[in-house]
């Protein structure tokens, strides 16, 4: 009796849609689909409107505590000049893809690195994911020029 009570006094609650738009669930009620495309938080808005006008005074701020020794200053200030890279250069000698049967030689020649250092697992792994992506695009030209042939052979016939 209780329990049908509470599933009653549930479903009720549910159906009501809230001040914000939304159900007491936290999904939004039917015809509202949220904040419209384009919309900002309205934080963000706030701060920045605190903010115009005042990144001057506060860029040179930071540059001069930097100058004087704070460290987190000087973070801020380093990561804003030189920022962390996030890919690195790799030197590797590939042989030239001019065909599918290349890439079994490159993919050679990645492993071989891997397994004697001179690259690491994850650049091995992220090269291997671009001759997977040449393999593909080898495999959808032959793919259109096969369909090209099937085609003219129909229209010649």
């Amino acid at each position: 009796m209780l329990r049908s009570q509470l599933k009653t006094l549930a479903a009720i609650c549910y159906s009501i849609p809230m001040k914000n738009g939304r159900n007491t669930d936290g999904t939004f009620s039917k015809g509202n689909t949220g904040r419209p495309k384009g919309a900002r938080n309205l934080k963000t808005v706030a701060i920045e409107s605190l903010l115009e006008g005042q990144a001057e005074a506060l860029t040179q701020t930071a540059i001069s505590k930097a100058l004087k020794g704070d460290t987190v200053a000087l973070r801020l200030c380093m990561d804003r000049i030189m920022p962390q890279r996030r890919d690195n250069y790799i030197n590797l000698d590939l042989p030239k893809i001019s065909k599918p049967k290349d890439l079994i030689k490159a993919a050679g020649c990645v492993i071989n690195s891997v397994q004697t250092g001179n690259l690491t697992p994850s650049d091995g792994s992220k090269v291997m994911s671009l001759l997977e992506s040449c393999q593909k695009v080898f495999e959808t030209v032959e793919l259109a020029e096969r369909l090209d042939a099937l085609e003219e052979r129909v229209t010649t016939k």
